[in-house]
C-alpha cells in the first residue's frame, strides 16, 4: 500500500470543510435547483416568479398577472395579489420580503394557513431566481405604501425602503435580468413562455395572464383569460378535430378536501389526448389521480353498455380502457394540500387518497350525466365498440410483431442489418429512406453498434388510422419488430427496446421531410415513451460538398457553403476553382462520405427529439397530419412567411 503524505493528512480538519452561505449553493450548483443552465433553466426562472403570483390567485387574492420580455431579455412580472410581506420577521429580524428573496426554503407555502395549496414543483421559490440574476428588483404595494428593494447576484444592495403611497392598491412587481455568468442561453423564446402561461390560464379560470414582447422586430402581445377553465382547454386541444358531441362534459367539486376539476369531449380521431395536473404541475407520468379517473371512466361506460341494446346482442362484450379512451380529449386537474410525487422526474402523484376521491367523484358524476344525456352516451358506446372491434382485428396483427425474446434474432425483419453488440445502451438503429441510401449506410456503418433498416416509400399516416390498420402496414410492423418494445399502453415495454438511439435519416428534400414527419407522428402517437426517454434522433446530412483538389468540406446550409468556398479561394462568383456538389438525396453519397458526414459519432450532427409542450405538440400533429383541411391551410398561411428556403 502506498504511504500517505503526512503533511497533507495533518491539514485535514474542520477548516477544510467549505460552507456555502445564503444563496452561494444555488450559484455553485444551479442545475440542482432549476434543472439546467440552458434555455430550459432560463425559462424556469420566469415560471418560478409566475408560480408565486398564481399561488396568490389560488388563495383568492389575485386575478391579474402580466409578464413582459424587455429589449435586453430581462423580465418583469406584475400581479395584483396581497404583496410579499414587508414587516419584520419575529426571529430572523429581517423584513419578510428580504427573507423570502435571500434564504432558501423561506416562504409562506410552508405555513398551511397562508396557502392551502401551492404550485411549483421544486418549492425553491424566487430566492433562486434572485441568486441566478445579475440584477433583481422588487416593488411591493401593501398596507397603503409602495416598498422597494434591489439585489445583485443574490446579495442585498438596497435595503427595504418606502417609495411613497400606494393607496388601496396591492401587489408585487419583480424585475430581473438572468446572469450571463450562469446561463449558456440568454434569449427568451416567446412561444415557450406563451404556452406555459396559456396553460396556467386554463388551469386557473378567471385569472387574466398577459405576455408582452418588447424586443425589436419581435414585438407581440397576448392575453390569456379562460373564463371556462378546463372546458376551454379541451376546446383548444380539439381545434383540429371534429367533435362527436357539441357539449364539453365538465365538473368541478371538492371531494374529501381535494379540489377536482375535469373536462372531456370525444372526437372522431383514433388517439387519446389526456393531460393531468396537480396544483398546476403537469404530471407527465400520471399518478393516482389519473389512475382513478381511467378506472372510473372504464367502469361507468361498461355499466352504461350493459343497459344498451348492444349488450343484448353480445352478452360477453366488455370494453377495455383503450376502447373507451379512443378519440377522447380530457384534462384532469386536482388541488392537493400535501402532494407526494414520485417517478424519475418527480411528476407522478403518489397520494392514494386522491385516487379514491377522483374515482368516487367521476363514478357519480359521469354515470348521472350519461343517464340524463342518452344521446351522448350512445355516441360514446358506438365509438368504443368500433374501437373494440378494431382491437380484436389488431390482436392478430400485433402477434406478428412480437418476438420470443429480445435476443431472438430469428424473428427480426430480413432487411434489417443488425449490429453485433446486444447492449441496447450502446446500440443505434438508423431508419433510412430508400434502398439506395440503405445500401450505402450498410456499407459505411460501424457494424459493431450501428444497425440499418431501409424503408421503402412513405409509411402510413397513423394520425388518420386505427390500430388494426396501423398494424397491417408492413413497414410499420417492420419498425416495431426491429425496435422490440411493442406499442400501446398495455404492450409497450421500454426495457425491451433493442436500441437506445433510433435515428431517422431521410433526404434533404420535400419527400424526405414528409417521411420524417410521418415517422415522428408514429413515434409520438404509438411510442411516446421513446421520445420522453430521449431515444429518438434526427440525422443531419450535409446539403453541399465543397472541394478544391484533395481538400473538401461539407456544408449544411448556404452560408456555410459560401464560407468554405471563400476558404478554398473561391472568387466573387463563389465558384472559381472550387467544385460544389448539391446533395438531393442520401443515395448520392458513397459509403465513405455517408459515414464521415452523417454516421460517425465523432463528427456527425444529430438532433434529439423532445417534447417541451405536450399540449402544443398534440395540437400541431392533429393540425398537420389530421383529416381537417382548414386548420392545416390556416397554419401554412400563418407560417409561410418564416420559410426562407422552399424546396419545390
Amino acid at each position: 500500500m502506498a504511504k500517505t503524505n503526512d503533511a497533507a493528512e495533518s491539514h485535514y480538519d474542520a477548516s477544510g470543510i467549505q460552507v456555502l452561505k445564503g444563496l452561494e449553493a444555488v450559484r455553485k450548483r444551479p442545475g440542482m435547483y432549476i434543472g439546467s443552465t440552458s434555455a430550459r433553466g432560463l425559462h424556469h426562472l420566469v415560471y418560478e416568479v409566475v408560480d408565486n403570483s398564481i399561488d396568490e390567485a389560488l388563495a383568492g387574492f389575485c386575478d391579474t398577472v402580466a409578464v413582459t420580455i424587455h429589449a435586453d431579455n430581462s423580465i418583469t412580472v406584475v400581479d395584483n395579489g396581497r404583496g410579499i410581506p414587508v414587516d419584520m420577521h419575529p426571529t430572523e429580524k429581517l423584513p419578510g420580503v428580504e427573507l423570502a428573496l435571500t434564504v432558501l426554503h423561506a416562504g409562506g407555502k410552508f405555513d398551511k394557513e397562508s396557502y392551502k395549496v401551492s404550485g411549483g414543483l421544486h418549492g425553491v421559490g424566487v430566492s433562486v431566481v434572485n441568486a441566478l440574476s445579475e440584477s433583481f428588483k422588487v416593488w411591493i404595494k401593501r398596507d397603503g405604501k409602495e416598498h422597494y428593494m434591489d439585489f445583485v447576484r443574490g446579495d442585498t444592495t438596497t435595503k427595504l425602503k418606502v417609495l411613497g403611497k400606494a393607496g388601496k392598491e396591492s401587489g408585487t412587481t419583480i424585475w430581473f435580468k438572468p446572469d450571463h455568468e450562469i446561463f449558456t442561453e440568454l434569449q427568451y423564446d416567446y412561444n415557450t413562455l406563451a404556452s406555459r402561461l396559456r396553460e396556467l390560464s386554463f388551469l386557473n379560470k378567471g385569472v387574466r395572464i398577459s405576455l408582452k414582447d418588447e424586443r425589436e422586430g419581435m414585438e407581440k402581445e397576448e392575453t390569456f383569460h379562460a373564463k371556462g377553465g378546463l372546458k376551454e382547454f379541451v376546446q383548444f386541444l380539439n381545434t383540429s378535430r371534429r367533435a362527436l358531441h357539441n357539449e364539453i362534459l365538465y365538473a368541478d367539486a371538492d371531494k374529501d378536501g381535494i379540489g377536482i376539476e375535469i373536462a372531456l369531449q370525444y372526437n372522431d380521431g383514433y388517439n387519446e389526448t389526456m393531460f393531468s395536473f396537480v396544483n398546476n404541475i403537469n404530471t407527465h407520468e400520471g399518478g393516482t389521480h389519473l389512475t382513478g379517473f381511467k378506472s372510473a371512466l372504464t367502469s361507468v361506460i361498461n355499466k352504461h353498455l350493459d343497459k344498451s341494446s348492444a349488450a343484448k346482442k353480445d352478452k360477453e362484450l366488455r370494453l377495455s380502457g383503450d376502447d373507451v379512451r379512443e378519440g377522447l380529449t380530457a384534462v384532469l386537474s386536482v388541488k392537493v394540500k400535501e402532494p407526494q410525487f414520485e417517478g424519475q422526474t418527480k411528476t407522478k402523484l403518489g397520494n392514494s387518497e386522491v385516487e379514491t376521491a377522483v374515482k368516487t367523484f367521476v363514478n357519480e358524476w359521469l354515470a348521472e350525466y350519461l343517464e340524463e344525456h342518452p344521446r351522448v352516451g350512445n355516441i360514446v358506446i358506438d365509438k368504443a365498440l368500433a374501437a373494440a372491434r378494431a382491437r380484436e382485428a389488431a390482436r392478430k396483427a400485433r402477434d406478428l410483431t412480437r418476438k420470443k425474446s429480445a435476443l431472438d434474432v430469428g424473428n427480426l425483419p430480413g432487411k434489417l442489418a443488425d449490429c453485433s453488440l446486444s447492449d441496447p445502451a450502446l446500440c443505434e438503429l438508423y431508419l433510412v429512406e430508400g434502398d439506395s441510401a440503405g445500401g450505402s449506410a450498410k456499407q459505411g456503418r460501424d457494424r459493431m453498434f450501428q444497425a440499418i433498416l431501409p424503408l421503402r416509400g412513405k409509411i402510413l399516416n397513423v394520425e388518420r388510422a386505427r390500430i388494426d390498420k396501423i398494424l397491417s402496414n408492413e413497414e410499420i410492423r417492420t419498425i416495431i419488430t426491429a425496435i422490440g418494445s411493442g406499442i400501446g399502453e398495455e404492450d409497450f415495454s421500454l426495457e425491451q427496446a433493442r436500441y437506445h438511439k433510433i435515428i431517422i435519416m431521410t433526404d434533404a428534400d420535400v419527400d424526405g421531410a414528409h417521411i420524417r414527419t410521418l415517422l415522428l407522428t408514429f413515434f409520438f402517437r404509438q411510442m411516446p415513451q421513446l421520445i420522453e426517454s430521449g431515444f429518438i434522433y434526427i440525422a443531419q446530412p450535409p446539403l453541399y460538398r465543397v472541394a478544391k483538389g484533395k481538400e473538401e468540406y461539407y456544408a449544411f446550409d448556404e452560408s456555410q457553403r459560401e464560407e468554405f468556398v471563400t476558404r478554398l479561394g473561391g472568387g466573387a462568383d463563389g465558384k472559381t476553382n472550387v467544385g460544389i456538389q448539391r446533395y438531393k438525396g442520401l443515395g448520392e453519397m458513397n459509403p465513405e462520405q455517408l459515414w464521415k458526414t452523417t454516421m460517425d459519432p465523432a463528427t456527425r450532427t444529430i438532433l434529439k427529439v423532445g417534447i417541451d409542450d405536450a399540449a402544443q405538440a398534440h395540437q400541431l400533429f392533429e393540425t398537420l397530419m389530421g383529416d381537417e383541411v382548414e386548420p392545416r391551410r390556416a397554419f401554412i398561411e400563418a407560417n409561410a412567411k418564416f420559410v426562407s428556403n422552399l424546396d419545390i
